[in-house]
């Protein structure tokens, strides 16, 4: 086995936090650093290497692009439902302007793979788990939302996901000047039960 630095890696997986679109600065991430997180979310592991994960990355323009399409969708929808409120409107047209990229995640499904479907949105966290990871050594600042159009099925075709496919939410990436704050966990001991 190769040997790896454990102790780095410990403190990197227990220093990793969200950090939120409104603690970025304007810095851009440089897409050298995005194309070390997409292939690291790419080694995730997955049953029969499925590799169930569809990214889309937006960046520059294409974040005005997702803000008006996530805002007038929401629009849309909510007004013929009954929920609609300009706050939230208001939200999904400026939240994504405040980061450098944004990264959709998408579940496409092999249908000639009988992977029950929880496997590989399991597969799908590792991935994201690999995503916050790879940001959090570089210094970047990440949060998942799972908010906005993530359950409109309108919105699975604008992600290039078909019917059957699921669009699970979104990765904020922005740099940052905000320092890693504690964070809080109760002992894994409670959450443990020993068999011997």
């Amino acid at each position: 086995m190769q040997a790896f630095n454990s102790e780095e890696f410990n403190r990197l997986v227990r220093n990793r936090r969200s950090i939120y679109p409104n603690m970025y600065n304007s810095k851009p991430i440089e897409n050298r650093i995005i194309n070390i997180i997409l292939e690291n979310a790419n080694w995730a592991p997955n049953h029969k290497h499925t590799e169930p994960w569809r990214f889309v990355v937006f960046t520059g323009d294409g974040l005005k692009k997702l803000a008006e399409f996530q805002g007038d969708l929401y629009k849309k929808v909510s007004i013929k439902k009954g929920t609609y409120k300009e706050t939230t409107h208001a939200k999904l047209m400026s939240k994504p302007l405040m980061a450098s990229h944004i990264i959709s995640i998408g579940l496409k499904r092999d249908p000639k793979q009988s992977i029950p479907e929880i496997e590989e949105i399991l597969a799908i966290g590792c991935a994201i788990q690999n995503i916050y990871l790879t940001a959090t050594s570089n210094n970047i600042g990440c949060y998942m939302s799972t908010g906005g159009v993530t359950y409109f099925d309108e919105a699975k075709e604008f992600f290039g996901l078909n019917r059957e496919d699921k669009l699970l939410g979104f990765m904020y990436l922005g740099n940052t000047d905000v320092k890693p704050f504690d964070g809080k966990r109760r002992p894994w001991q409670d959450k443990v039960r020993w068999e011997n």
